[in-house]
């Protein structure tokens, strides 16, 4: 079997998998969060907390369980690693310097798991599992927590009310993301993915020295990493390690674990507002791009350039012999994607389109499907920003979902979209022009320029991926990228929910003839159009400086 006819093979069955477990699981969420009954368990989480799980809440008193429950998280693991030193199972290393410590804990807590340090040479067994581990679960149930709050407000109507957060956040996790994670930390121990407390011993003896490695309970980190798209490794290497992804079919249940919840949620959201069409309208534009994406990334990597590419079959620099070209390239694509960022080959190494494909995966705002929770509130705004424009050129006030699209959710929608990308380009300005930045570059010319591009935007759009060659271990990088990170994250909730606050005091519009038919094709390929546009306008001057500049160089 050739290697294209391998990779193609995996993307069918990715497909096919992810189709089989749409309907249950989006079936599932959608009455995780519509109930009124709480588990026994909840109920002992919400006395612990002195929640009250039936209170119902505006989006400001939303806004600020979000904020509140995220500040306690970055200031726990803060404190967490600064003690490392003294706490048991430490593995003998130190405690993290304030600088990579406050980046790490805003990386986490953000759901980027940005890594400015080599996983298996700093953060004992506490940090990694009481620590890192934790927040995987917990960030992830945020962005769930918030999607389904906007989706509250396109559902609801003539009140301002949201849902509970800390009901949304336990349902969350203890309804949704642990049994799947359970299920699925079994599978990869079933791979070969290892799952100890063990400590750092040899394992074996090279020319020159020894090699040793710690052990960890690997197998159940990688599950949530990739299920509640985090994408922080136990090791440097992270899922191009043997330890964390050993086999193929391992390879491709972590690209179906990424996937799996962002694309169910849009069934979720067809549930709860009453109109499967319409979920199944966004999980078309979702498909569209990220099939458009997977066969672009896989046509630049198997395209042949000479005999060393004959040879291999494709572009292996910088990839697994055991995954190929074909499940490197559908690895790439749906961990930038999506907010996940874990890589099981290095970016910097794929060809100068290749790597900025996945730049611009990351730039479209991780829609497609995004990540658990973002994904599906950024593509309900480009939605909102999508019948704007379809209102504008028919001078007609527009409507999605029953909902009139006034000055007030378009300024929220404008917002939410602009911050993004001033973030990425104020901050890869700054690095680019102060002198001491350029000296994390390990390239010069446009692969140099696309190290910090690439850093920015895999910060501020919480992916955590990076260009391999960028030391970010600098005072400078773990601060300006930590503080990315938080921006990123929590300024677009804040205008998520201030939109679904005004979704959802509004009175339903009843359809008419003129009304634009948002379940339709055309709207789909309208939205499609709307998205790519709107990144090109944005982006495209910092990536012709570099993926395209280096792509039609080679």
């Amino acid at each position: 079997m050739g290697p294209v006819l391998a990779g193609v093979l995996q993307l069918v069955a990715l497909i096919a998998a992810l189709a089989l477990a749409y309907r249950p699981l989006g079936d599932h969420m959608a009455r995780v969060y519509s109930s009124d009954r709480h588990l026994r368990v909840e109920k002992w989480i919400y006395k612990g907390i002195g929640a009250d799980p039936n209170t119902e809440m505006r989006w400001p008193a939303y806004l600020r369980g979000v904020l509140a429950f995220s500040a306690a998280g970055v200031l726990f693991l803060y404190v967490l690693q600064r003690v490392q030193g003294v706490l048991p199972g430490s593995l003998g290393f130190s405690s993290i310097d304030p600088d990579q410590a406050f980046n790490t804990a805003a990386s986490f807590v953000s759901n980027t798991n940005w890594q400015s340090y080599y996983g298996e040479q700093a953060m004992g067994h506490v940090v990694q599992t009481g620590g890192l581990a934790v927040q995987n679960f917990v960030s992830a149930a945020v962005g769930i927590a918030v999607a389904v709050a906007l989706v509250r407000g396109f559902a609801r109507s003539r009140t301002g009310e949201l849902g509970n957060f800390w009901a949304d956040l336990v349902r969350g996790v203890v309804r949704i993301l642990v049994p799947i994670a359970v299920i699925s930390a079994v599978v990869l121990v079933a791979c070969g993915a290892i799952q100890n407390f063990a400590g750092i011993h040899a394992v074996g003896q090279f020319t020159g020295g020894s090699q040793e490695w710690n052990g960890g309970a690997v197998a159940s980190q990688e599950a949530i990493k990739e299920l509640g798209t985090n994408g922080g490794g136990y090791f440097n290497a992270n899922s191009a390690h043997p330890f964390e992804n050993p086999t193929p079919f391992s390879n491709l249940f972590e690209i179906f674990l990424i996937l799996l919840i962002p694309f169910a949620l849009t069934r979720t959201f067809g549930r709860m507002v009453g109109s499967l069409r319409q979920g199944y309208a966004i999980l078309a534009t979702m498909v569209t791009i990220w099939i458009g994406f997977t066969a672009l990334m896989m046509w630049t990597e198997f395209a042949h350039h000479g005999p060393a590419f004959d040879i291999a079959g494709g572009a292996m620099e910088g990839k697994e012999t055991r995954f190929g070209v074909g499940g490197s390239s559908i690895f790439a694509v749906a961990t930038t994607l999506t907010s996940t960022g874990a890589v099981n080959s290095f970016h910097s190494s794929f060809t100068g389109l290749g790597g900025g494909i996945t730049m611009l995966g990351m730039q479209l705002g991780e829609i497609a499907p995004g990540g658990t929770g973002s994904g599906l509130y950024g593509m309900l705004i480009m939605a909102i920003i999508a019948v704007f424009l379809a209102g504008l050129m028919v001078g007609r006030t527009p409507e999605y979902l029953g909902k009139k699209i006034g000055t007030r959710q378009i300024k929220f929608a404008a917002c939410y979209i602009l911050v993004t990308p001033a973030l990425v380009l104020v901050f890869t300005a700054a690095a680019m022009a102060l002198p001491t930045p350029g000296n994390s570059m390990t390239n010069s010319g446009a692969h140099g320029f696309s190290e910090i591009l690439y850093a920015y935007t895999s910060a501020a759009n919480n992916n955590g991926s990076a260009f391999a060659g960028l030391n970010a271990d600098t005072q400078w990088f773990n601060s300006t990228l930590g503080l990315c990170m938080l921006l990123g994250r929590f300024l677009p909730m804040v205008f998520v929910l201030a939109l679904a606050g005004s979704l959802a005091e509004q009175k339903p519009v009843p359809a008419t003839a003129g009304t634009l038919r948002t379940e339709k094709p055309l709207f789909t390929g309208l939205l499609v159009g709307a998205i790519l546009i709107i990144t090109g306008l944005t982006y495209f001057p910092a990536l012709a400086l570099g993926p395209l500049a280096e792509g039609l160089a080679s």
